[in-house]
């Protein structure tokens, strides 16, 4: 049986890959933040029984003696910890070298001396910036529109120089969008659902025109896995898409159509990103992806919806509706 670890493990994408990697039968190593609560963040949300089958390890992806740890006797990691909130990036950007760009070399230092069969490296659509010619394949130029941004073209980059360097195993693996159960209230479909679910009539967002490639998390965690079971994936980086677009105007009323036709939009200044900085466009090529694995996008958008809207029925109290999350 395969040994993986996860880092981020107790986070939106990485709690629904430690849950797919478990029923292929991997043995599963989950990295969690270490907090003095013991709290481990979604996995927390798991039944007894699939909790019982993995192996918790609380650690600081910034702390390099710990993560190579938790990497000793496995064969392969799925790095996915990171800070991932765009404004929060524009007042913390320490924060996301350390856990984004070091973070990241952590993992790549340790797999390297212990000779780790494998390594996936996440990275994010939003290393493209506004979409310069669409669909976005692999070899579209890089722009950090925000400090996040920025700081994940570093990471890839370590990850590249030591795939080339030292000819390690290394995939970058670069989702578009990720939606669905368990995300942060300060993404945009959880953003308009949970305020749809609380009773308001008036939508708070930014701007309705930038356009998403939105990937459903089971497509997006599967994505992870057929990735990693092919050789041709080494040494590539690979996007995650539908090769589909909507603009955040069109999601959010589908949204209300589904959920409370009576309800408006209202566009908050608090929620608009500097000018510059916002991405205005992202459609992504899923050729490469479908070239080198057997993946195939198993959701429909509107399927992918339905789920994540009875999650939230579920969950509101989770959730806090009624301020802007950053």
């Amino acid at each position: 049986m395969k040994k993986v670890l996860v880092t981020g493990a107790d986070g939106f994408i990485g709690s629904h890959l430690t849950e797919r990697l478990l029923v292929e039968g991997y043995d599963v190593k989950a990295f969690v933040y270490y907090n003095s609560f013991n709290n481990w963040g979604w996995l927390d949300t798991l039944s007894k029984n699939k909790l019982s089958q993995i192996e918790i390890f609380s650690g600081d992806i910034r702390d390099p003696n710990g993560v190579r740890e938790a990497i000793k006797g496995v064969d392969e990691v799925f790095h996915l910890a990171a800070l991932i909130a765009i404004p929060f990036s524009y007042h913390s950007p320490d924060s996301y070298v350390d856990t984004n760009i070091k973070g990241t070399l952590n993992v790549l230092q340790a797999a390297r001396d212990l000779n780790t069969k494998r390594v996936l490296v996440t990275s994010t659509s939003e290393v493209y910036g506004t979409a310069q010619y669409v669909p976005i394949d692999e070899k579209h130029p890089f722009q950090g529109q925000s400090p996040y941004s920025a700081t994940k073209i570093g990471s890839d980059r370590i990850a590249e120089s030591f795939y080339r360097s030292f000819n390690m195993p290394i995939t970058i693996v670069r989702p578009f969008n990720t939606y669905g159960p368990r995300q942060s209230a300060r993404a945009v479909i959880p953003t308009i659902i949970s305020q749809l679910l609380s009773g308001v009539n008036e939508i708070k967002l930014g701007s309705l025109t930038p356009t998403r490639d939105f990937n459903y998390v089971k497509d997006t965690a599967n994505g992870f896995i057929e990735i990693s079971k092919s050789e041709k994936t080494i040494g590539e980086e690979i996007n995650i898409a539908t090769q589909k677009e909507i603009s955040i105007g069109q999601l959010a009323q589908e949204l209300i159509n589904q959920i409370n036709p009576k309800a408006t939009i209202i566009c908050d200044e608090e929620r608009l990103r500097p000018e510059n900085s916002e991405v205005n466009r992202l459609l992504g090529s899923n050729k490469k992806i479908k070239q080198l694995t057997n993946w195939e996008p198993k959701y429909t958008f509107e399927l992918g919806l339905q789920e994540t809207i009875e999650f939230f029925k579920n969950n509101l109290d989770k959730y806090k509706t009624d301020i802007y999350n950053i």
